[in-house]
């Protein structure tokens, strides 16, 4: 007998269609084996990693990530991850994962486990440091130019478009004008 390609498969599904595989969730069930995403919270979101934006669907329980897998509804990926996006559980489920933000200070060695409040009051000294420091009110022609050159920005991918927007402003408000997008690197 000879089957073509076509026919194969046409074979095959209906083989599976009636049960012919022997699995089903009867038998996971009764093998005692509950889907991983049993009694979960699923929430979309997106990759983090690169400029794509392919869907995630997150699955929680109890505030905990317990699955991430790639969102079929999603129209760029339709459900397919690469190897990072398919490692992204990894990201909240990893004991090796900083939880606090460390400080070297100049010229030390050791790192210092600091607060987020201390940290981000930091980063905002540096910030007006800088920003001071450089802040060009007008430029050689004496037009009106309130920016800075000594501070830049690179946004994530992982930010949706009303954040990007609301970023955006807060730069140009601050007088940032070397502002890129992870998106077009």
């Amino acid at each position: 007998m000879e089957v073509s390609r076509r026919g194969f498969l046409k074979i095959s599904g209906a083989t599976a269609l009636a049960g012919g595989l022997g699995f089903s969730a009867q038998t996971a069930s009764a093998q005692g084996l509950p889907p991983k995403i049993l009694y979960t919270r699923e929430t979309t979101s997106i990759c983090p990693y690169c400029a794509v934006g392919c869907g995630i669907i997150v699955s929680t329980r109890d505030g905990k990530v317990v699955n991430t897998e790639g969102d079929p509804d999603h129209p760029i990926n339709q459900g397919a991850l690469c190897p990072k996006g398919s490692s992204l559980y990894q990201l909240s489920d990893n004991p090796n994962r900083l939880t606090k933000p460390l400080y070297r200070a100049p010229y030390a060695k050791e790192w210092k486990e600091v607060s987020w409040e201390w940290a981000l009051d930091k980063i905002a000294d540096y910030t007006k440091t800088a920003r001071d420091a450089s802040f060009m009110p007008k430029n050689e022609k004496g037009e009106t130019v309130n920016r800075t050159d000594a501070i830049a920005s690179v946004g994530s991918a992982a930010m949706d478009n009303e954040e990007c927007y609301v970023y955006q402003k807060f730069l140009r408000a601050v007088g940032l004008v070397y502002i890129e997008h992870q998106a077009r690197i």
